[in-house]
């Protein structure tokens, strides 16, 4: 296991999880290796749908491919996506089924930084990518989204909370 994974879901989930109210409906897209719905569903939380295109997730999908998802738009009050924009644009697809005034959540590398996780990968202190960062994004602010809260982390991460517009 990465030496900083254990530290890193911790300080997540107190930025992002702390004040989701138990009854939202919850879309994590990227669900991986299943950490943030198994923390969910521990905590409570019965609305709460993964979602990735290999694995283990509730569903698999690909949030790419609107027609093939089994949602509504405007159908969840909260979509996470934690290291996922920097390998795919994501937010069309989450502004469809975000609620409005719903709340997206995002955690990327800084662009100019990613040479850093990329080292960071090698020495294995972070998880190695499971692809490309072809899409790095600087997520300060995100249109269509007000910005609710914003961090730059360790010096290489960005951490975000946007509320959608209607």
């Amino acid at each position: 296991m990465p030496l900083l994974k254990n530290i890193t879901r911790r300080k997540k989930t107190d930025f992002f999880f702390r004040d989701i109210p138990p009854k939202a409906s919850i879309l994590e897209v990227g669900a991986g290796s299943g950490w943030v719905g198994a923390y969910f569903k521990k905590n409570g939380y019965p609305n709460y749908i993964g979602l990735d295109i290999e694995g283990t997730s509730d569903i698999t999908g690909d949030i790419k491919d609107i027609g093939s998802l089994p949602f509504k738009p405007k159908q969840f009050d909260v979509i996470i996506a934690l290291e996922v924009i920097e390998h795919v644009d994501l937010l069309k697809e989450c502004r469809f089924f975000l609620k409005d005034g719903g709340l997206l959540m995002l955690a990327t590398p800084l662009p100019a930084m990613d040479w850093a996780c990329y080292v960071l990968e090698m020495i294995g202190f972070n998880q190695k990518r499971t692809s490309p960062h072809c899409n790095l994004t600087n997520i300060k602010n995100l249109p269509g989204f007000a910005t609710e809260k914003y961090s730059i982390v360790g010096f290489i991460g960005q951490w975000g909370i946007y509320r959608k517009l209607k």
